[in-house]
């Protein structure tokens, strides 16, 4: 029964949807990072500003292998050695691979290779990483149970996908490449 939701989730991103789904820690708002309007559809119903920008989160490393193909051979050993799992590092993207929707007023995109099951099998369902932001609005605090999101989001969500949240207290680390700098705890 999990694979069929996860299904029509991903086939609900494929049509520009934008859905919620359970991730490490807190339930994630998701799109299609390449869907203009379904990127800006989710950053409204968050109100948040698009030049923050999103993180993506993928399922494997090929998903991402070609943010990683310009990485120093140390680099590469420093995000590969904490993926799968619940860092989200910050990556340059000096051949714009990720649109500038997603990137908001950076040069860089955070990503995040995840351990979660139900993460990895609607990434793999989608074909693709996704984008992943938690589901709450702009400062807020994120959406730890479905009630919540369902209150918040419901009419607006194209996929609200059932299942469980990883065992985290808070959300992933994010840290930055560049300067090993821990952005949010």
């Amino acid at each position: 029964m999990q694979h069929w939701h996860t299904r029509q989730a991903a086939r609900a991103m494929h049509h520009g949807g934008v859905i919620a789904y359970p991730t490490e820690a807190v339930w994630g708002l998701g799109c299609d990072p390449y869907n203009l309007a379904a990127v800006q559809h989710l950053l409204a119903m968050k109100r948040r500003p698009m030049h923050k920008g999103l993180i993506l989160v993928a399922s494997d490393t090929d998903q991402v292998e070609p943010l990683l193909a310009n990485l120093t051979r140390e680099q590469r050993g420093k995000v590969l050695a904490t993926w799968p799992g619940p860092v989200t590092w910050v990556l340059p993207d000096p051949e714009d691979i990720i649109p500038s929707w997603i990137k908001g007023k950076h040069h860089s995109v955070a990503v995040r290779v995840s351990a979660h099951s139900g993460v990895k099998r609607l990434c793999d369902m989608f074909g693709s990483f996704i984008v992943s932001t938690s589901a709450n609005y702009a400062s807020q605090e994120p959406a730890r149970d479905k009630l919540k999101v369902s209150i918040n989001f419901g009419c607006d969500l194209a996929y609200l996908l059932p299942g469980e949240l990883g065992s985290m207290a808070q959300p992933t680390q994010i840290r930055s490449l560049e300067t090993d700098e821990l952005l949010r705890r």
